[in-house]
């Protein structure tokens, strides 16, 4: 399968859905959501949104839509149906890598697209329509089938076929995934070491404190007997 990367494909491990019967605009908006994002943050993304949390934020193809107050007053939805494609493709993808001696969690998805393939006409069936005693000619509205294909690719974000501006956005990423892991770590406690380094005094004998003792209780008694004379 051709792929719409059009830059230097090596080192970058891709994975593809094709023939997808959702719509191409939600496929769309979940890639949005998940670009240059790292491939555990994306999974995690993709598991809230089909367990209702945080909504896709649709940034185009959003006539008549409801806004969110957890997008900040931006207009989005759940697209649940688009949400678990886009995971089976994402785990595909790590899938890959893992198979190319690489670490997944380490990985940032640096291509997320999704297109229109197909469109199949469906024509109503024709004939008499027959509702109780009404009898006139069947429908002729016709609904298309639009089939979509979804492109992932996953790296490091320092491979040469990235743009600056690919580089710029992924190394934002990665710190703060750097300062969130930072965060999760416990503290460990470091002992404060004493500043005094002046080595301390040995301690006096037991024999000599004795002497001293009997010295003094010998020289109080002559003391006194001066003192009397």
């Amino acid at each position: 399968m051709k792929y719409s990367f059009n830059r230097e494909k090596e080192g970058i491990v891709f994975a593809h859905a094709k023939d997808i019967n959702a719509s191409f605009k939600d496929l769309s908006a979940v890639c949005d959501a998940i670009r240059y994002k790292n491939a555990q943050t994306a999974m995690s993304i993709l598991d809230s949104v089909s367990q209702g949390g945080v909504p896709i934020l649709y940034r185009k193809y959003n006539k008549y839509m409801g806004s969110r107050h957890e997008l900040g007053g931006r207009k989005g939805r759940y697209p649940i149906k688009c949400t678990k494609i886009v995971r089976k493709v994402l785990v595909n993808a790590m899938a890959n890598a893992e198979g190319k001696g690489e670490s997944p969690s380490d990985m940032y998805i640096v291509h997320a697209a999704a297109n229109k393939t197909n469109i199949f006409q469906r024509v109503a069936p024709k004939g008499e329509l027959r509702v109780g005693h009404v009898q006139g000619r069947g429908s002729t509205r016709r609904t298309d089938l639009e089939l979509a294909k979804l492109e992932l690719a996953l790296g490091y974000g320092e491979e040469r076929g990235l743009s600056e501006r690919m580089r710029k956005i992924i190394g934002k990423e990665k710190k703060q995934v750097e300062a969130a892991e930072a965060k999760s770590k416990p503290k460990q406690k470091v002992k404060k070491e004493k500043k005094s380094q002046a080595t301390p005094k040995p301690p006096a004998p037991v024999k000599e404190k004795a002497a001293e003792h009997e010295a003094k209780a010998k020289g109080q008694p002559e003391q006194e007997n001066k003192r009397m004379n």
